[in-house]
This record gives structure tokens, C-alpha cells and sequence, in this order.
């Protein structure tokens, strides 16, 4: 029987101890093969011309250029899918504007070595997979909606993403303005990185975006991003909506996630209902599928990001195949259908 070619990889990395440690760690996994290891930028581009590897693990710290400068010299000759290796800070997010497919953050006293390994592990496999050229070519299309008065019929736009989902949220959320109703976001992020992820957003959307607090009362112009490790969902109170949060466990995740897309979706189909557009984008796995058909059971339109515009077509594609999308729309169009769904024009 023919053995299944290991996933090549290079890693990037200034400490010698902690390259050390990834690439013992990383060789433990029989579907991994360590090609090689690199102490910065100069010493990676030769490599990668030597080993041609599937996937590079790239720390964002570095001397003589960083992880973002060579990211944005590397990628335009020489796409590669990269998992960026990172310290709790919002540069990752610059990483992954700049190309990279994902990021795992460092330990710390707070993350076991074990953890970590294991999910780098999960997120190289993964990159191994992605069409990393896919947002090369795609066309940014600006939404102006300034002054438009949308369909008061909709209340609640409850949005779903994994990998690749941090760049796709920002795509769309830019492109929307403080009229539309309120946004409830559930990206798969650890801990903090939700935060900071929130908070770049605020600064540079046209919306009010915060990390999600129980309770949070969900109004037009503002956009809600689940904290990591914690579930949300939506509940009616009176004439409002407001967020429900639930704080994770072992024995509460759904799909393996928490926060969970399907956690989101079904409470907006159980109390949105008709009154809510559903989107589900780029990631891995199926997380969000049967939500969002709960939410088109119940009413809701939908829309679905397609395949050439995804970094990973799994959430998506499975809830295109459950027949739970209305639309399936390249990410440079989704903000515009949202548009024409709230002017009525869908």
C-alpha cells in the first residue's frame, strides 16, 4: 500500500532552544518531517529555495527583518502556506493581512508546551491544505451605504468563521457602516487575541466593535466578537436583543470549539428567527453548518463565502451542501449582498 508523503517543514525560529524543542517535538508526529531550520529571514529564503517545504512555522520576533517584513517580501514570489508562532500581541493579525494561513501562540505560564505542540501540530496539517494565492487576485469592493435607510425588518446579522477568518471578518466589517443592525461575530480564537482582535477592528471599521459581555444589549452600528474559551448566544428580551454568555469547559464544547458557531446560530434561530441574516465563512470543519440551516429553517436569510475566496472551504462548503445557504458569494461581494438584503435589493 502507498505510505502518505509527510508534510515538509520549516522552521523559523531566533532561539536555538525553542527551535530545538519544535523540531523534536514537531518529528514525534509521523505525518511531519522537519526539513529544516532557520534563525531568521536570510538563512529561511535559502532553505526554502533548497527544500521547497509544504509549510513554514514563522516566529513574528526576529532579528534583521521580522516575521511581517519577510511575509510581505516572501509571499508575492513565493506563496507558501505559514503558520505564524507568536506572543500574545495584536502583530499576529498583521501577519495574516500580510499572508500567513494561522498563528499559535507561544507558551507562557498560563499554556503547557504540550498544548501547544498539539494545536501547531493541528494548524501545519491544516496550512497544508490552503491555496495560500487565493486573496492575491480578489477584488476589494467598497460598500457605500452612508445615509441609505435599510429594511427595519432586520435586526440581527450573526456571523460564523475559523481559518482565514480574522482577514475575512475585517474585509467585510470595513466595508459596512454604522446603519447596518446589530453584528454578532463568533471566530475561532484563544483567549485575549478575541480582545485585541476586537479592538483593532474598533479602530479601523466604521462600526463600534467590542469583545461580547454578558448582556451586552445588541443595537444598530455595533459589531460583538465572542471571547475566547466562551460560548454566546442571543436571547430576546422584551422589544431587545442581548448576549448570553457561557464560559467553556471540556465538557461543553460543540464541535470541538468554544466559542461555537452552532452555539450562535441556533440561539438566532430560536429568537431572531426571520428577523436576522445568517453568514458563514472560510475555516475548517463544519462548526456553524447546522446552525445556519436552523437559521434558514426559521426564516433567516443566508450567505456563504465560496470556495475560490476561502482559505480553507470547509464550514462553508458543508453548509452549502446542507442546502442552509441562500447565497454563496465571493468574499469580496459578501458585504454587498448584506447591503442589498437590508435595501431590499437581494
Amino acid at each position: 500500500m502507498k505510505t502518505k508523503r509527510k508534510i515538509r517543514v520549516l522552521i523559523v525560529e531566533d532561539s536555538t532552544f525553542f527551535a530545538n524543542v519544535l523540531k523534536m517535538n514537531l518529528e514525534k508526529d509521523e505525518g511531519i518531517d522537519v526539513v529544516g531550520v532557520a534563525s531568521d529571514a536570510y538563512v529561511a529564503r535559502d532553505l526554502i529555495i533548497e527544500h521547497r517545504p509544504d509549510v513554514m512555522t514563522l516566529d513574528v520576533e526576529m532579528p534583521k527583518m521580522t516575521g511581517i517584513e519577510f511575509l510581505k517580501k516572501l509571499m508575492p514570489q513565493y506563496p507558501l502556506p505559514i503558520v505564524m508562532v507568536s506572543a500574545v500581541n495584536g502583530s499576529v493579525f498583521d501577519a495574516l493581512n500580510a499572508g500567513a494561513v494561522d498563528f499559535v501562540h507561544k507558551p507562557n505560564e498560563e499554556r503547557s508546551i504540550e498544548s501547544f505542540i498539539k494545536e501547531l501540530i493541528v494548524k501545519i496539517k491544516i496550512a497544508s491544505t490552503v491555496n495560500v494565492s487565493h486573496h492575491k487576485n480578489l477584488e476589494k469592493v467598497s460598500v457605500d451605504g452612508d445615509g441609505v435607510t435599510y429594511d427595519s425588518k432586520y435586526r440581527l446579522i450573526a456571523m460564523g468563521a475559523s481559518t482565514g477568518g480574522t482577514v475575512a471578518l475585517a474585509e467585510v466589517l470595513k466595508s459596512l457602516n454604522q446603519n447596518v443592525p446589530g453584528i454578532v461575530i463568533v471566530q475561532h480564537m484563544p483567549p485575549i487575541f478575541s480582545k485585541l482582535f476586537a479592538e483593532r477592528m474598533n479602530t479601523e471599521s466604521r462600526l463600534e466593535v467590542k469583545e461580547a459581555e454578558d448582556g451586552d444589549i445588541i443595537t444598530k452600528g455595533k459589531a460583538f466578537i465572542a471571547p475566547g474559551n466562551v460560548h454566546i448566544r442571543v436571547k430576546k428580551v422584551g422589544p431587545r436583543y442581548i448576549i448570553k454568555t457561557e464560559k467553556g469547559t471540556e465538557d461543553n464544547k460543540v464541535n470541538g470549539h468554544c466559542p461555537s458557531v452552532d452555539v450562535l446560530f441556533d440561539s438566532v434561530a430560536k429568537h431572531v428567527r426571520s428577523n436576522a441574516i445568517g453568514v458563514i465563512l472560510t475555516g475548517m470543519g463544519k462548526d456553524g453548518a447546522r446552525g445556519l440551516a436552523n437559521m434558514k429553517s426559521n426564516g433567516a436569510i443566508t450567505i456563504g463565502q465560496d470556495k475560490g475566496s476561502s482559505v480553507v472551504y470547509g464550514m462553508p462548503k458543508v453548509a452549502y451542501e446542507l442546502g442552509a445557504v441562500d447565497y454563496q458569494e465571493p468574499l469580496s461581494n459578501i458585504a454587498r449582498k448584506v447591503v442589498d438584503i437590508l435595501e431590499k435589493k437581494k
